[in-house]
């Protein structure tokens, strides 16, 4: 790209946030909730010139993209009623408690723990247009306001719904337009920009998985700006010796009703105390259409010829694999589900009840589970409100599912007589 389309790209980004950042004074619990209702009905009313530009998306993207995100590309009726409920949920949920707590020292002063706003976000996301609504949503829900950047894949739609649903909604609602803003541009150079203004953008938001994501991570790392990356997933299954069968197999199977989603069972753990459970997975999985691809050790299906934790859903040409590995004990299995994947999410089958709480105790991922398929590690699904990502983070803050409720500042405010002194 050019160092003069850079220069210009870069100023109609800060633009962008420069306009958002002014609105964010604006804005009220009250309004935002008008705003997020009133865009549930303009989604409805302006249907028709979403689904046109998703048809123009759409149609450019053949032979372009794989079949899997073409599917997450394509809207039809049902999808666009799906965005409007999205909306509308999002409207009905409480709005942020925003004091935490407060005491009064010896002295009198009053200490009060607060939640404030960050400011202008930034969030950048693959080609999934019900993206640009859920994000938007949530962050002026959490009172903050927003520049939104989709691939270029997606821009027809998102900016159709950004410009005829969103903006609109805000303006009826009496709040500018403004306060959720767009990199109207498909060049992925946007995406770089949006990672690289921390005085403007603070915080970025990054859905999607895989390098690209990583890698926007990092550079935002380079330039200050906080990111809280979707970049790696894939749940794992430990099946102790005191496993039941039945249980083992109807979690494994719960684990793999969609393929292409970051939560599904991607390395199945089977401890050498369970080896005869084996044949039954196998099974399992060949009925379901999914390939094992196991470790030496293992000794079943095809050999592995990736990492251990290598995350099949984002492998377009092999969605459809699990890895198998046999293990020799607990501790071990704890050891590779932190050591060798992504930290997303993690499960145990067993009915020994001090062997769950050990590994429990000693997974340090987002989510733990104990007869529970890790597909639920969902915002949705745990905290009742849509989530912006999962994030994996090792570090202190939002982890896990992250929703508005996360999206906000730690402030505290200090009230005196004017008689205190250190």
């Amino acid at each position: 790209m050019a160092l003069e389309q850079q220069v210009d790209l870069r100023a109609l980004v800060e633009a962008e946030a420069a306009e958002a950042g002014r609105a964010l004074a604006a804005l009220t619990d009250d309004s935002v909730t008008a705003a997020l209702e009133r865009a549930a009905a303009l989604v409805r009313e302006r249907r028709a010139e979403i689904l046109l530009a998703n048809e123009a998306d759409c149609a450019a993207a053949e032979g372009k993209l794989d079949e899997g995100t073409l599917d997450r590309l394509r809207l039809d009726e049902r999808r666009v009623e799906a965005l409007a409920a999205q909306a509308r949920a999002m409207a009905s949920l409480p709005p942020l408690e925003r004091e935490i707590g407060s005491r009064t020292l010896e002295n009198g002063l009053v200490v009060s723990e607060r939640r404030i706003p960050i400011g202008t976000v930034g969030a950048n996301f693959e080609a999934r247009p019900n993206v640009a609504l859920d994000v938007a949503g949530q962050l002026l829900k959490s009172l903050n306001t927003a520049v939104l950047r989709t691939g270029g894949a997606a821009l027809r739609t998102v900016t159709v719904i950004v410009d005829d649903v969103l903006r609109p909604a805000l303006e009826d609602a009496g709040l500018p337009g403004g306060a959720v803003g767009l990199v109207r541009s498909p060049d992925r150079e946007g995406a770089r920009v949006l990672v690289s203004l921390p005085k403007v953008l603070p915080l970025v938001i990054l859905r999607g998985s895989g390098e690209t994501t990583a890698q926007l991570s990092r550079l935002a790392a380079e330039n200050g700006v906080r990111a809280l990356a979707h970049a790696e997933g894939g749940g794992v299954l430990y099946v102790h010796p005191a496993a039941s069968r039945e249980k083992t197999l109807a979690i494994a199977e719960a684990s793999l009703d969609r393929l292409g989603v970051c939560n599904r069972l991607n390395l199945l753990l089977v401890d050498r105390g369970a080896r005869e459970l084996l044949p039954d997975l196998l099974s399992l999985l060949d009925r379901l259409g999914i390939e094992a691809r196991g470790t030496g050790r293992a000794g079943v299906g095809e050999t592995l010829d990736v990492r251990l934790g290598h995350e099949w859903a984002n492998d377009a040409d092999r969605v459809s694999t699990v890895t198998i590995d046999v293990v020799d004990d607990l501790d071990e299995a704890v050891r590779l589900a932190n050591e060798e994947t992504s930290g997303l999410a993690a499960g145990i089958v067993t009915e020994d009840a001090g062997a769950a709480q050990r590994f429990l105790d000693g997974y340090r991922g987002t989510a733990a589970y104990w007869h529970a398929p890790t597909r639920y590690t969902d915002g949705f699904e745990l905290t009742g409100a849509p989530e912006t990502g999962i994030n994996v983070d090792w570090a202190p803050g939002p982890r896990g599912p992250v929703t508005y409720r996360d999206l906000w500042l730690r402030q505290y405010r200090i009230v005196g007589d004017g008689t205190q002194s250190r």
